[in-house]
């Protein structure tokens, strides 16, 4: 079976949802959890994304994300002048950056309910039809 693109079912991507799509503006929430884990500075945060499987993160986004939650209220930034290297901006959570995560995870738990039910009742459906094939 072909897409309208000529592209075969399995290696097509043309209609199937990415992580991108499916986790739109999930980098934010992200970056929250890994500042409340510890306060860091953005190097350290790329690198530590990749621990969540955000490696492909781009190091540019994460900058205007960490810039979009201080202009936000929800990080605050110190200059860090200890060691031997330059200066770093070491972020941290504030208690609005705390409440939106909260928000975020209800959010996450709810959809995960939805998520899981979709996909159990998917997984049911897939088995009838291979049974009846």
């Amino acid at each position: 079976m072909r897409c309208k693109n000529g592209h075969s079912h399995e290696d097509c991507l043309c209609h199937h949802p990415g992580q991108g799509a499916l986790l739109q503006g999930f980098i934010q929430p992200t970056l929250l959890l890994l500042l409340l884990e510890e306060p860091s500075h953005g190097y350290e945060l790329t690198r530590r994304l990749s621990e969540l499987g955000q490696a492909d993160a781009d190091p540019g986004g994460i900058y205007r994300n960490l810039q979009k939650l201080e202009a936000d209220n929800f990080i605050e930034s110190s200059w860090d002048t200890t060691g031997s290297g330059p200066a770093r901006k070491v972020y941290h959570v504030t208690p609005d950056g705390r409440d939106f995560l909260d928000t975020w995870v209800g959010a996450l738990t709810r959809n995960q309910d939805l998520i899981e039910a979709f996909v159990d009742r998917y997984t049911e459906v897939r088995a009838k039809l291979e049974g009846n094939e």
